[in-house]
């Protein structure tokens, strides 16, 4: 049997630098929705700013090693799945809370569904490298 990959290797490379643009684009988006036009849609835009903290914690946990950034990876890319399939619900029977946009407005409908598909395969990389960074609870195996 072989050895699970390590997160930022091969596949995870390209999934990292995914959230990476994902982190940067959410925040330029919910910076500048929140200094011109915050008064229009405030809770779509502090939805956008959180989505952007999201995706930064998320790209960082998944880019760094050990078991606590694992961890900290699989529970911001829950929070993400989380965000889009109720965002994505509620913007989708009821668009009258959101009279702009979101990340995860209609399932990230404005972004190619990407925000959808994202951590669905986030949380399968997070699966399939389970087992390559030992808990640091564990003593070393010989």
């Amino acid at each position: 049997m072989s050895e699970a990959p390590r997160r930022s290797s091969g596949p995870g490379r390209l999934l990292i630098a995914v959230y990476a643009v994902f982190a940067l684009s959410a925040t330029a988006r919910a910076a500048v929705q929140i200094a011109t036009r915050f008064d229009e849609a405030p809770l779509a835009y502090l939805l956008s700013a959180f989505a952007a903290l999201v995706y930064v914690v998320a790209t960082v946990a998944l880019a760094r090693p050990g078991a606590t950034s694992r961890r900290v990876a699989l529970a911001a890319v829950t929070v993400e799945l989380i965000g889009v399939l109720t965002v994505g619900t509620v913007t989708a029977f009821d668009p009258g809370d959101f009279p702009d946009d979101t990340v995860w407005s209609l399932y990230g409908r404005g972004y190619g569904f990407v925000p959808l598909v994202l951590p669905v395969l986030g949380l399968l990389w997070l699966r399939r490298t389970r087992s390559a960074e030992p808990d640091v609870s564990e003593p070393p195996r010989r």
